[in-house]
């Protein structure tokens, strides 16, 4: 199974330590990080097909401040 590909932003007001945690336990549960955003604590996460991103959101769902799913965007003319 391919990996899912997730956009996830954290709350600016979320510790330096938890966002070291939270990229860490991505490693930890199969998965990586892909794009870290400059501008905004973000990140892009591919996580294995299997895991859930609810999996990733037990223990940090008080710092995530949004998750969606990162898929292509078009316009339609």
């Amino acid at each position: 199974m391919a990996p899912k590909s997730f956009i996830v932003t954290l709350k600016d007001s979320a510790p330096d330590i938890e966002v070291e945690k939270f990229k860490k336990t991505v490693g930890n549960l199969g998965g990586s990080i892909t794009h870290e955003f400059s501008l905004i604590k973000g990140y892009t996460v591919k996580l294995p097909e299997e895991l859930h991103i609810n999996k990733l959101k037990d223990g940090f769902d008080s710092m995530i401040a949004s998750v969606e799913e990162d898929k292509e965007v078009s316009i339609q003319k």
